[in-house]
């Protein structure tokens, strides 16, 4: 079922929020931007509200974004070391989660290795707003929206629209292409989902063996002929190898894998001179994208990472202080 928006809700995943929920989180983070330009980064928004950050695998970018989000919003920060914590000695997620609950908390922001932790979380303590920020090779719901946020700011400056005229309009039709590797890739599922419910056209670009299982059922197209692709392309994203979870067994190698899918210089100058590059980090330089081409013109890498603290301040805002609260 289609959700309309995720106030007072958690955010566990991007495939059934609705075109308008998605637009209410943009327009949303668009408010929020404004407050990174004050001499003092603070709005009371969620003023004596309690976000716990539970990070069970390592992050830098994504946990850094959503604890500063939060304490600009005011909020107290409750971080759980989980290297250093009761987990290693055997805890189950289950009883880390009402141990943390007992303390009193709104909301818990967790990045886990198993798909479908956050909702498992979700059920165990249905009082609390759970957002996902990343589980296993399932969704990265804030990592999708931060990217099309990116994205349509991007377009908005170049159409010259700026407020509600750069709402999705500016996405139909456009052709977006996700290059690497796509089967152990979160982003790329929230990617595709959210840029489809905005109406862009979505295709992917990867060897074989790092294409998932049912990726017939998407709403995407895959392409064989990737320099083919990059000249029909109005937005090229690339993903990084994961060897994390075990990516570098289904390639022969980085250089061969870089021959035939990686964004050289050479393949970047089959670009339209208006399409852009963007990359959800870490980059792999030399190996899916060339440096040159990361620190090119048309690259929104940087803008990515700075929009990371307004989008997230968004969806930390809308889940939960929900109705009838105003934004700063």
């Amino acid at each position: 079922m289609s959700v309309a928006s995720i106030r007072g809700r958690s955010l566990l995943g991007l495939a059934d929020l609705s075109r308008e929920g998605v637009l209410e989180v943009l327009d949303t983070a668009e408010t929020f931007v404004e407050v990174h330009s004050r001499e003092v980064k603070k709005v009371p928004a969620l003023r004596g509200r309690v976000v716990a950050s539970l990070f069970y695998e390592e992050s830098t970018r994504t946990r850094l974004s959503f604890e500063t989000a939060a304490k600009r919003l005011s909020a107290d920060v409750l971080s759980l070391a989980v290297a250093s914590s009761s987990v290693k000695k055997g805890e189950s997620l289950r009883d880390t989660i009402a141990t943390i609950d007992a303390l009193g908390i709104d909301a818990v922001v967790m990045r886990h290795a198993a798909s479908g932790a956050a909702e498992a979380v979700a059920r165990y303590v249905p009082h609390v707003r759970v957002i996902n920020a990343g589980d296993g090779l399932h969704q990265h719901p804030t990592q999708g929206l931060l990217d099309a946020f990116t994205l349509r700011q991007a377009l908005a400056e170049r159409a010259g629209v700026s407020g509600p005229d750069s709402g999705a309009s500016l996405f139909a039709g456009l052709n977006v292409l996700i290059v690497g590797d796509i089967r152990h890739s979160r982003v790329a599922r929230s990617d595709v989902a959210v840029y489809t419910t905005l109406g862009a056209r979505v295709r992917l670009a990867a060897p074989g063996t790092l294409l998932p299982p049912g990726v017939a059922s998407w709403p995407v197209e895959v392409v064989d002929d990737l320099d083919a692709a990059l000249t029909e392309a109005d937005v090229v994203c690339l993903l990084r190898l994961q060897r994390e979870r075990g990516s570098g067994t289904f390639v022969p190698g980085l250089a061969e894998f870089t021959r035939t899918h990686g964004l050289t210089v050479e393949r970047h100058a089959r670009l339209r001179p208006t399409a852009f590059v963007m990359h959800p980090g870490p980059m792999i330089r030399g190996v899916e994208i060339d440096s040159a081409v990361a620190d090119a013109p048309n690259a929104l890498v940087e803008r990515q990472v700075a929009n990371g603290v307004p989008v997230r301040m968004a969806v930390l805002y809308l889940t939960i202080a929900g109705l009838g609260r105003e934004a700063g």
